[in-house]
């Protein structure tokens, strides 16, 4: 249940109280857990609004309604997990149709498409969507009927204009989707942009540590909404009760991580940019970054994810970097508390081919980092000594 004063809450009031209740039947000012598979109907058709847990679950509803209000949207799907959530987007289209999607995505969701969905009719088309008149050149086919986005993008950190690309789009009645996970809603809301349907691995940021696999689709279509429900009735990629109520204990804290998050990623893409071992650093939070002035624009802040090259280029060097970090755990995810150093060419890219890689600028001499909300010092130091054992 909504909150009743739900619409004039800001941010970080919403992120604790949104989509929830104190327990009718014992006053618990937390959301049960409701470990069940099925509800007791007082005659046929008759019952309290849950039917069968896969179709829906009261622990699930609240989660739901939470990160709805966190986008601004009407209606907050989840599932099982992020590419669950992209998994039932896709399915909401037709063999023939034509997918432009940003050329940098995730590994993850290369995979589902150019390995699943690819399969069964749908067609891909991958673009560098900094460059508008790119896109507006593919959006001129008639056979496009969603654009996928990402931004900050994964792991390049290009930034998109998204009210220009849904401008765009609409006016050619095709659909937009962003994957929101880098920016959270704390940073970023497209739907206020013009964008249909956004998604996150609830997984990363909005879990927050480390604990649980999970996604959600918010949007404010009561199509999509109806679309997307089928799917989690269909297919079945949902969250369990004890899933959905860890990611509703880490959205409480979310809008304070995320600043931390934040303020150490911008002290750490400042110490790499002068760093004599780092090429190049991947931040939009840096005023050198192309994408800084947008940034500014459209976000509340930088975020924690920054990626960087070393200046040697050698993998050996990146690989004696990677293995030497104490603070830093070399993992793949992101998002959580602690922060975590991976290679991007043979760990969350890997399912890209070398010429996917090379198109989208991950370069093997890429290192991505998700900085976590340890005292910054620390981080500092802990990434300093590892980056002296490169050549």
């Amino acid at each position: 249940m909504a909150h009743p004063l739900e619409s004039k809450l800001h941010f970080g009031t919403l992120a604790i109280h949104a989509g929830q209740e104190p327990d009718p039947s014992t006053g618990s000012i937390m959301t049960p857990i409701h470990q069940t598979s099925t509800y007791v109907q007082s005659s046929p058709g008759e019952h309290l609004g849950y039917e069968y847990a896969r179709v829906s679950n009261p622990t699930r509803t609240a989660l739901e309604g939470n990160l709805a209000a966190l986008e601004g949207a009407r209606h907050g799907i989840c599932f099982a997990s992020g590419v669950a959530g992209i998994d039932a987007i896709m399915k909401g289209l037709d063999p023939g149709d034509k997918v432009v999607a940003s050329d940098d995505l995730y590994g993850g969701t290369f995979r589902l498409f150019n390995q699943v969905f690819a399969r069964y009719g749908l067609k891909f088309e991958y673009v560098d969507m900094t460059r508008l008149d790119e896109v507006e050149a593919v959006l001129a086919v008639d056979d496009v009927r969603l654009v996928w986005l990402e931004t900050p993008s994964n792991p390049m950190m290009r930034i998109i204009d998204l009210e220009a690309v849904a401008d765009m789009a609409r006016s050619r009645k095709i659909e937009t989707a962003v994957d929101n996970t880098f920016a959270t809603p704390y940073l970023q809301q497209p739907l206020s942009m013009g964008i249909d349907l956004v998604l996150h691995s609830t997984t990363k940021y909005l879990g927050g540590h480390s604990d649980v696999i999970g996604g959600v689709v918010c949007t404010n279509s009561d199509e999509w909404a109806e679309k997307l429900r089928f799917q989690v009735k269909s297919s079945g990629a949902v969250p369990g009760p004890m899933d959905c109520f860890l990611t509703l204990r880490g959205t409480k804290t979310l809008h304070v991580r995320m600043q931390r998050h934040c303020d150490n990623a911008g002290q750490m893409a400042d110490y790499l940019s002068r760093h004599p071992k780092v090429s190049k650093v991947y931040f939009p939070g840096l005023p050198s970054h192309p994408g800084h002035e947008l940034a500014r624009r459209q976000m509340n802040d930088f975020g924690g994810m920054i990626s960087f090259t070393l200046r040697s280029g050698e993998v050996a060097d990146v690989k004696r970097v990677l293995s030497a970090t104490r603070v830093f755990s070399l993992a793949e995810s992101l998002g959580g508390v602690e922060s975590l150093v991976e290679h991007p060419s043979t760990m969350t890219h890997a399912s890209m081919t070398a010429e996917q890689r090379e198109r989208a600028g991950i370069s093997d001499g890429l290192i991505r980092l998700s900085v976590g909300i340890e005292d910054y010092v620390d981080l500092e130091e802990d990434l300093g000594q590892a980056l002296d054992k490169a050549l």
